[in-house]
């Protein structure tokens, strides 16, 4: 990931907190703040589908966030004080989670569609829609997944040896 041409090219970055089953995150996010990159990470807003992407200030500040009920750190709802990554500069790039994905850029997430709906955000944003690159195990891969009209396919995935 961290020799990726659209990483190394990219200084706003949006990226998810892992859960237990996902691709771990943790090394990236502090190569993200090694390279003097900004970084962003989601704040999911329940019974809805809406979702933000808020400033880290530090791989530190991780330890600062709230557990959600869906075992999902994030900033807390009262926190204001982080930057909004579309109430700024917008995004270069997001790192995007998954339960399933196939080799068109069909991305299967948990059902919420606050991805498909950022992404959505995202293109009516000055700088456009930012590179999106799935983070995903081999097993993961599929051969087709049910999409919608309001799915946004991804730019690329990457998994071992792909």
């Amino acid at each position: 990931v961290i020799d990726h041409p659209k990483y190394q090219e990219s200084k706003r970055i949006a990226i998810f907190l892992s859960m237990p089953d996902e691709v771990q995150t943790e090394e990236i996010i502090k190569d993200i703040f090694k390279q003097g990159k900004e970084c962003f990470i989601p704040r999911y807003k329940p019974q809805s589908n809406h979702m933000d992407m808020l400033k880290l200030s530090s791989a530190e500040d991780i330890s600062s966030l709230a557990l959600t009920s869906w075992n999902i750190l994030q900033p807390r709802d009262d926190d204001s004080a982080r930057e909004e990554a579309l109430a700024g500069g917008g995004l270069d790039l997001i790192f995007m989670p998954g339960l399933g994905f196939d080799r068109k850029g069909n991305r299967l997430g948990r059902g919420k569609g606050y991805y498909d709906t950022y992404l959505e955000r995202c293109m009516k944003h000055p700088r456009g829609k930012p590179y999106t690159i799935a983070l995903a195990f081999r097993e993961q891969i599929c051969e087709s997944v049910p999409v919608t009209e309001n799915d946004v396919p991804i730019d690329e995935i990457l998994y071992e040896d792909c």
